[in-house]
């Protein structure tokens, strides 16, 4: 299937992209912390995070399998828009994980930053919602039409994964970042996030 691979590698790309954003939430270094209530804080984020770092490296996955000369654009279609719908639950999960955690103890600006990273990933889960929809609707029918609109959500796609991850970065900063960072589920969710 000539004009289909080329565009589901693109978007596999892409969704390797994407799938970074789970990881800002994981932590980045750091072994000096001086609040055990913001250790359990971490710990609260990191254990919801974690599976759903997971969730998005399967659908990331399965996109990339999908490329093969001998997939029809209706298993493409399906596959990516499964995919797409497990990635706008992820995220919608890692806002709740968020929310349910609160604001990080001992931390300036710890509710700003709490409440804007929240809306980032439920803007990220609708985001991937729009997506599935996109997918769901490509004529796979008509090769070139089902090409050419896969190309449309695969650029959709690149933009997401290039929009910015500013308020998830800004929760982890600092002392946040350091005491994700000694979580052992963060630190498992990075090896997975980063092997994909």
């Amino acid at each position: 299937m000539e004009g289909t691979k080329p565009v589901n590698k693109k978007l596999a790309a892409a969704l390797s992209g994407g799938a970074v954003l789970a990881v800002v939430l994981t932590g980045c270094g750091g072994d000096d912390d001086k609040s055990k209530e913001l250790d359990a804080w971490a710990a609260k984020v990191c254990d919801g995070v974690q599976p759903q770092a997971k969730k998005i490296e399967a659908a990331n996955t399965a996109i990339q399998k999908e490329t093969s000369d001998n997939s029809t654009p209706a298993d493409v279609q399906k596959t990516d828009s499964q995919a797409f719908q497990d990635i706008s639950d992820a995220y919608k999960a890692m806002a709740q994980a968020v929310q349910k955690a609160g604001a990080p103890p001992n931390v300036d600006k710890g509710e700003t930053k709490k409440t804007n990273a929240v809306k980032e990933l439920n803007n990220l889960s609708s985001s991937y919602a729009d997506l599935k929809k996109q997918t769901e609707d490509l004529d796979t029918k008509d090769q070139a039409k089902f090409a050419s609109g896969l190309k449309d959500v695969a650029t959709q796609l690149e933009k997401l994964s290039k929009s910015g991850s500013d308020a998830l970065k800004d929760l982890e900063e600092g002392d946040v970042g350091k005491a994700m960072a000694k979580q052992p589920s963060c630190k498992s969710a990075t090896a997975t996030s980063s092997a994909a």
